[in-house]
């Protein structure tokens, strides 16, 4: 059963994405923001009640800015997908969650220690560099149950 609806673009774009974000961070720093990229296409509150596929997730704007930096910056993103990371997103795609990334719909790369909380949301974990967080408890119970 898969966790939301995709086209192979959408794997395409994701794997993209998952790459430019965390290729450092090894496949499972992939795999990671691959569950933060699905967790905000399931979401159904805050800053994801309009965004309901992979392609809405990955150029969302907020703030006059991509919500992913690498679409605005990174080369990275604009090379082809290569197929061991299609795989990856393919697995977020369809079944694959884990903490610290389980429910987060945020991470970012800190330049010091991950804050406990990040605009109010709960820190849940950290992989390597990046810190994630997921909404607190009843604000966002779509993610939840995605």
């Amino acid at each position: 059963m898969m966790r939301v609806k995709y086209r192979n673009s959408d794997i395409d774009l994701m794997a993209r994405m998952m790459r430019a974000e965390a290729e450092a961070e090894g496949n499972l720093g992939m795999l990671f923001v691959g569950n933060v990229i699905v967790n905000r296409a399931i979401a159904d509150c805050l800053d994801f009640n309009d965004v309901r596929s992979i392609n809405d997730v990955i150029f969302q704007i907020q703030g006059n800015n991509y919500s992913f930096e690498a679409v605005q910056k990174g080369n990275l993103f604009y090379q082809r997908a290569r197929t061991s990371e299609k795989k990856l997103a393919e697995q977020t795609l369809t079944y694959w969650r884990q903490h610290p990334a389980h429910y987060a719909l945020w991470y970012f790369n800190p330049y010091g220690p991950c804050p406990p909380t990040w605009y109010d949301q709960p820190f849940t974990g950290q992989y390597k560099n990046h810190c994630f967080y997921e909404p607190l408890p009843g604000t966002c119970d779509s993610v939840y149950m995605g």
